[in-house]
């Protein structure tokens, strides 16, 4: 039998911010999205306050302030490292890891019953909070989607001490009839109200539901949660994590921008880091998406919102192709005397290179070459942006707002924190 075990970290950026910052443990936090615009985080204390997920948080700064919330802008240097942190130590735990989310790992714990599972689990918990100072809940079940119910109970309960064992547990009905079924993982928002209207409420009656009906309603997708909550495992640990499709580098600026310059300057950074992140990967694009907005908040000014698509003939993960390629886009789709506040840059269809099929009125296409290869070098060594094409202003006052960061403290050397 199968056993596995999700572990999730508690509060992820908030317990990230107070692993240097101890005098923020206990005290409400909350943290803002790019450009300082929404609430993505929220510590327990920030929760218990009300504060809703993903407010905009120039309607709520006034009552933030009142309850003397500590506010936070995103800081995802530290998060990514220390996460990275996290996901190393559980690896050691098991042959067998796949890491789902910044946050989030599953484990296989198969042919460990033998440790006591809970026992296990507590030790990892301790061992995970010791080495990197982030708090984690975690749950065990037969199948990924019952270990992420359990872990979804640890994290209700003081008495599990956050770790929940459902692993051939008399109580796995019960507490299958604790949990919403819009809250079993892969049910989604549009298929909760479908199973609502047919008095499905609970995990536990989705477990029971009739997998005929299941199957012709939700197709094959829907029948393999119905057998994940009765046991039978369906979704394996994926070894490799899939290989991406799309990658989209897009922000919203700290001021409008209304210079085609300062617009261009944006598309060919955004182009270069997207460029990047494929490299990186060992993939190439087939096509590029371009697109450039005003503020839906502002309706006081015109409104404008375009994009474009272009093909990449031959696919390329070349910096200077890509480069060039966005800045044709934006050609296309620019206006003047619009006040932009948002534009971003999409690599489509990406595929590695080696499994492109020959084509005969194509060449192979520009990937991996060594310019773009030392680029990446000097720019990851000392910093994205040191080495970049001529046409890239080198001003950017459309960076975006970030007035309440907290130092990069295990990224940059001149951040680091200081013991007294």
């Amino acid at each position: 039998m199968t056993v596995f075990a999700l572990v999730d970290c508690n509060n992820f950026y908030a317990s990230c911010e107070r692993v240097f910052q101890p005098r923020l443990i206990g005290r409400p936090i909350v943290v803002l999205s790019n450009n300082d615009g929404c609430i993505i985080a929220r510590s327990d204390e920030a929760k218990a306050l009300g504060i809703p997920m993903g407010a905009p948080y120039f309607k709520f700064k006034n009552y933030l302030e009142k309850q003397e919330v500590i506010i936070l802008s995103s800081n995802y240097a530290l998060y990514g490292d220390l996460s990275n942190r996290v996901m190393t130590t559980l690896s050691s735990f098991t042959p067998k890891s796949e890491i789902y989310s910044i946050d989030e790992c599953f484990l296989d714990l198969s042919g460990f019953e033998h440790l006591k599972l809970t026992e296990y689990c507590q030790h990892i918990r301790q061992c995970v909070f010791q080495w990197t100072g982030i708090p984690v809940s975690i749950g065990i079940g037969k199948t990924k989607t019952l270990s992420k119910i359990s872990n979804l109970l640890a994290k209700k309960s003081q008495k599990t001490n956050g770790v929940l064992d459902l692993y051939n547990s008399p109580w796995l009905d019960i507490a299958l009839q604790r949990i919403a079924v819009g809250d079993v993982w892969g049910i989604g928002r549009r298929w909760s109200k479908a199973l609502q209207e047919r008095g499905i409420i609970t995990a536990y009656d989705l477990k029971e539901s009739p997998e005929r009906w299941i199957r012709q309603k939700f197709g094959i997708v829907g029948l393999k949660t119905v057998k994940e909550l009765q046991g039978i495992s369906c979704i394996e640990i994926e070894d490799e994590s899939p290989q991406k499709q799309t990658v989209c580098i897009s922000r919203s600026f700290g001021s409008t921008l209304t210079d085609y310059l300062a617009l261009k300057s944006v598309i060919a950074t955004f182009a270069d880091m997207a460029s990047c992140k494929i490299r990186k990967h060992g993939l190439a694009a087939r096509a590029i998406n371009v697109f450039i907005q005003t503020s839906p908040f502002n309706p006081e000014i015109e409104q404008y919102n375009k994009s474009i698509t272009l093909g990449l003939h031959p696919q390329t993960n070349n910096f200077q192709d890509i480069h060039g390629a966005a800045l044709k886009c934006l050609d296309k789709i620019f206006k003047p005397n619009i006040r932009y506040k948002k534009a971003g840059v999409i690599l489509i269809d990406l595929i590695k290179p080696e499994d492109v099929p020959p084509n005969l009125f194509h060449p192979p296409s520009h990937t991996s070459d060594e310019l773009s290869k030392v680029c990446d070098s000097i720019n990851q060594r000392f910093g994205f942006g040191l080495i970049q094409l001529g046409q890239v202003k080198k001003s950017r006052t459309w960076y975006m707002k970030q007035n309440y960061k907290t130092p990069s403290f295990t990224t940059r050397w001149d951040e680091l924190p200081r013991a007294r």
